[in-house]
Parts: structure tokens; sequence; C-alpha cells
């Protein structure tokens, strides 16, 4: 009887779009468990990627591993969410899960790095709709106060596996071999059974129904969003080693601005066909929000990136050991985003956690920025505490803000869109801030060769020391650049000639920090501006259904 039941409700689900709770809860498994995937596979590959390369003897391209997937997953995000628009999310999850799985299992039988770089790149196609699909769907079946309170959970799959990502990176890239398979193998095998729970939990519970849109597929659009994101993707991850002047990253700039002027043009003269429709951004809110998000992509990304860097350069932790002590932002993450959906869910009001989030993380940055080389860790963590309760607040907001200011058929491309800029403000903020930080520590260069120049007069014994060798064929004023390309060094020299080096790379991060600070306060000016429109009471399918109705009586 039960069963009966349960096909029944199924069948009403797939032709009202309706939902129960139980329904809504066990899609959402399989919705966490795709967003569990793509956001876990950012941080475990990193932890790993020393002993991948040195396996397959290709250290020196590593960097394409991370950047092939990165282009990828950056470039089909906002197809996933037109195409969903057009054809189907759950077509699209499944098509994305399934290309995703394939990717890791062939990217673990890889037995060159370029062999490993190509299986990434066809990894991240899939990884681009998992992200931005998972909360589509959320959109589609859930109405936005109730919303709210779902997408934390979905923000606290997201805090977990980021802390998770370098546990299990680290743990199988120490393991030789585990079942007949070398160890840093599983950290793309694992992803199989994930991958196929969420699959079949999306296959049996997902039923909603969906009316084909007729529409044109924006192939000149894609074309050019490729143009004009790949140049500017490979300039972030590679321009501190090209030169951000250099020829070549010039040739990058000049590309990636005419493939962003075309597809200006293109999107323009495409209009609801577009894949960015130019239509969204007459909505304030959507504007605003959008806008917001990638202020908030470059804060975030650009800030956090230094501090795992300070955790493991000048406290001396293992990447694992990083990861760990990361927990008090997922924590404080986690807390707020919960919080602000409960409230979110029962007031309706949603731009208070906008002008709060940007508030503490503008915080968050000032009080990094006063931070000595030796402050301990209990220090460290209340500034991760009050970083990750402005990001809770943030993440999901931002989303549905976004989702709410837009009719419920755009609710994929804005979803989509909403995400491709903050991944983009990300990324570019993360070049950005590395490059501050190791610009302003080869500025201290020479008053680091100032410092243990003093050191070795007072005690010149220091040099004869084995652990010390490093500074025989090494000018001093040169160690800041050393520090840059393997840091390992700090660990086992003298303390007395490490410590100006941990000094001057934690007033880099200070400068860093203090950057991130200004940026996020820009962020938290605008937010003041953000129209708050009330949010809709029913999901998206019953909004889009009386939409088509009252299109359909106009007509």
């Amino acid at each position: 009887m039960a069963r009966a039941d349960r096909k029944a409700a199924a069948e009403e689900s797939a032709k009202t779009g309706v939902m129960t709770h139980r329904q809504i809860m066990l899609v959402l498994v399989g919705l966490m468990s795709g967003m569990f995937l793509s956001a876990l596979d950012q941080s475990v590959v990193g932890s790993a990627m020393r002993t991948i390369a040195d396996d397959l003897q290709g250290l020196e391209l590593q960097a394409w591993a991370t950047t092939a997937y990165l282009i990828t997953s950056t470039v089909t995000t906002p197809l996933y969410g037109k195409l969903g628009d057009i054809f189907g999310r759950r077509r699209l999850f499944i098509f994305a899960i399934a290309v995703f799985v394939i990717g890791s299992v062939t990217a673990a039988f890889s037995n060159s790095m370029y062999e490993l770089a190509a299986w990434r790149a066809f990894q991240g196609i899939g990884a681009g709709g998992l992200f931005t699909l998972s909360l589509t769907i959320l959109a589609d079946i859930v109405p936005p106060r109730e919303r709210a309170r779902y997408q934390g959970m979905f923000m606290a799959v997201f805090g977990t596996s980021s802390v998770l990502g370098p546990l299990i990176g680290g743990l199988f890239a120490d393991i030789d071999t585990f079942l007949f398979v070398e160890g840093w193998r599983w950290i793309f095998l694992i992803n199989l059974p994930i991958g196929i729970a969420a699959m079949l939990m999306v296959v049996s519970f997902l039923h909603v129904p969906h009316t084909p849109r007729k529409s044109k597929i924006d192939w000149l659009g894609s074309a050019a969003i490729i143009v004009a994101v790949v140049p500017l993707l490979l300039v972030a991850e590679s321009g501190r080693d090209w030169g951000w002047n250099s020829s070549l990253a010039i040739t990058m700039y000049v590309t990636g601005a005419i493939g962003i002027i075309s597809f200006l043009f293109i999107e323009r003269k495409m209009g609801d066909d577009a894949i960015l429709p130019l239509k969204l951004f007459k909505s304030r809110t959507f504007s605003m929000s959008t806008g917001i998000g990638v202020i908030v992509g470059v804060g975030m990304f650009g800030g956090m990136m230094t501090l795992p860097l300070i955790l493991q350069i000048v406290k001396g932790a293992s990447p694992t050991e990083a990861g760990l002590l990361m927990i008090p932002m997922t924590i404080g993450m986690m807390t707020a985003s919960m919080g602000s959906g409960i409230i979110t869910g029962r007031t309706g009001k949603y731009k208070i956690f906008m002008v709060l989030g940007t508030a503490m993380m503008t915080l968050s940055y000032v009080y990094f920025a006063q931070m000595k080389y030796d402050w301990e860790i209990w220090q460290i963590s209340i500034g991760m505490v009050v970083m990750g309760l402005g990001l809770g607040q943030l993440m999901q907001t931002l989303t549905i803000a976004a989702q709410n200011a837009v009719d419920a058929r755009d609710i994929g491309v804005a979803t989509s869109s909403s995400t491709f800029f903050r991944q983009m403000g990300g990324t570019g903020g993360v070049a950005v801030f590395l490059s501050i930080l190791f610009a302003t520590l080869a500025d201290k260069g020479s008053w680091i060769g100032e410092q243990i120049k003093s050191v070795l007069m007072a005690k010149p014994e220091l040099l004869t020391l084995p652990e010390n060798s490093i500074l025989k064929n090494t000018q001093p004023g040169g160690i800041a650049d050393m520090v840059a390309t393997d840091s390992s060094f700090l660990q086992s020299i003298s303390p007395e000639i490490s410590k100006p080096i941990l000094i001057a790379f934690t007033e880099a991060g200070v400068t860093v920090f203090s950057a991130a600070a200004a940026v996020i306060f820009v962020g938290f000016v605008l937010t003041w501006f953000v129209k708050e429109v009330p949010l809709r009471q029913m999901s998206g399918v019953a909004a889009k259904a009386e939409e088509e109705a009252k299109l359909a009586s106009m007509h």
C-alpha cells in the first residue's frame, strides 16, 4: 500500500510540480550529493597534486590539471542554465552527473599529466552543471521563502566538503596502494559510488513537469563566451609566471576583450534566446545582487587563499592540518547559513543578511589586517568564525535574490549567471591577491636579507649547521623568491633565520587582508541600494505555470 501511495504521489508531482516534504527531502539528498561531488573535487585534488605530479612525472605540468577543470566547469555553467530552461533540468542534471563520474574514473587511470589534464577538462564539463542545476532544481520545487531554509543545508554541504577535501586528498596521497590501486587514484574513484547514489535518487524521486520551450540554441553566444572567458582564466592562472605585462598576457587580455564585446553584441541580437539574456539586467535587484556576488567572489576567494598559506608557511601546518584548522570558518558559515535561512523563511526578509554578511566579512578582514607572525591559532580562529558568519549569510541570500528578481521561466539562466559571475570574480580575486602577496614579499627581500645578515653576524656558527646550508649558495634577498616556489625549507632551517622570513610573509598577508577589506566594503555599501523584492509564495514550477497561463489568456 505504501508503495502504491508513493507511486501516486510521484505521478501527482509530475503533473502539478507540487511535492510533499518527504519527496523534497529525497530529491535534496540527490541534489546535495551532486553538489558535494562538485565542491569536494575543487579541494580534494589540490592537497594531493604534488604526489600525483611526482607519480606521473609531470611536476611542471601540474597547473594544467587544475586549469583545464576550471576552464570547462566555468565556461559550461551559463550553458547549463539556458539549456535547462529549454530542455528540462532533470535530464541535464543526470547528464552532468554521468559526465562527471565518467571523467572521474578515466582521470583515475591516467598514465601521464597530459591524459590527466584532458580527463579533468572532460570532468569539468559535468561539474559546471552540478552546482548551478542543484540550486535551480531546488528553485523549481520550493518557494523562495522556504527555499532559504533548504539552501542552508546546501551551504552546510559546501562547507563540509571544503574541510573534508584536503583531509581526504592528503589521506589517499599518503597511501601507496589500496585494493591494488595506487592511493592517489582513489581521489577520483570515490566519486563513482557518490555519483551513482545521486543519480539513483534524482531518477527515482525528481518528477517535475516541463513544457519544452521553442527556442534557438545560441551557438554563436556559446562560442563568444569561450573566446571571452578562456583567455582570461588562463592569464588569471598563469599570469604570475608569464608576467602580467608580457606579450602573451597582453594577447590574452585583447582576445578576452574581443570575446566580451562580441558576446554582448550577439546576446543583444538573440534577445530571449540568448545564453545570458541582457533583459535580466533591467531588474535592479538582479543586477545589484549579481554585482555584489562578483565583489564577494573577489574578496572571498582572494583573501581566503591567503589564510591556508599563512597556516602552512608561518604556522608550519601540513595541507591536511591546514584544512582542519579552517573548521572554525566552516562552523561559522554553516551556523549563519542555517540561521539566516530559517529567519528568511519566517519573515520573508533577506536584504538584512546581505548588509550583515558583507559587514561581518569586512570586519573579519580588518581584524586579520592586525595579524602578527606570532599570533596563536586561537587568535586566527576568531577571525575565521566572523568570516564564516558573514559568508553563511551571503552565499544563499545572493542566489535567492537573483532567482526571485526574474520571471519564473528565467530562473535557470538567472541562477547560472549569478554562479558564473561569482566564479569569475573568485578566479580574478585569487590571481590578483596572490600577486599582491608575493609581490609584497619580494619587495621585502632586501629587508629579509639585512635581518639574516644581522643574525649571522651575531651567530656565525649558524651558517655551518647542515640545515642552514641552503643559505650558502643563495643571496639573502632572493629567499623571498624561494618561498614563492617551495617553502618547505622553512621547516628545517634554524628558527633565528626563519623568523624574519615569517614576519615578512605575515606582513605581506596583512597587505592582502587590507585590500580584501576594501573590496568587501564596496560590496557592503552597494547592499544598501538593493531593492528588496517580496519573495514569491510559490515554487518555480507553479509560478512558471501561472505565467504561461496568463500569456495564453492574452493571446
